[in-house]
């Protein structure tokens, strides 16, 4: 016999060692067999994984998006200024000029960051817009 630390006396003989063999073998063997499927399935969400929330209320980001606590599809549409559509899931709508002569430009939103106007780099001008003189 061996004297381990912690005081633990363990035998050193081949049958000890097969009989722990077994012992490891069947239990593996009875977790693999106890699922009636073949191998892992998905469930659903893991418990370590952040749930996506938009206002308090939970979607699915690989089908919709948050946007100003709103939950939109990934493909929906909007209009920015007066003729320019662009896809609020992925643009922001950033007016550049304001009085009688407004421009709209479209900036690309930042995965994994709150986008601004101000600091998001830009999709595209959507051109400016010169009211009617009624």
């Amino acid at each position: 016999m061996v004297l381990w630390p912690c005081s633990w006396q363990v035998s050193r003989t081949p049958s000890t060692f097969i009989s722990l063999l077994v012992s490891v073998v069947l239990f593996i063997y009875e977790l693999l067999d106890s699922s009636d499927s073949e191998g892992i399935t998905d469930t659903g969400p893991w418990p370590c994984q952040p749930i996506p929330r938009c206002g308090g209320r939970i979607y699915n980001p690989l089908e919709q998006c948050c946007n100003d606590d709103t939950i939109l599809p990934l493909n929906q549409t909007q209009l920015c200024g007066f003729n320019c559509i662009y896809w609020p899931c992925f643009e922001l709508c950033c007016p550049e000029s304001f009085g009688p002569q407004k421009n709209f430009i479209l900036k690309l939103k930042v995965l994994g960051v709150h986008s601004q106007c101000h600091s998001s780099p830009i999709s595209r001008n959507c051109g400016k817009y010169y009211p009617k003189d009624p």
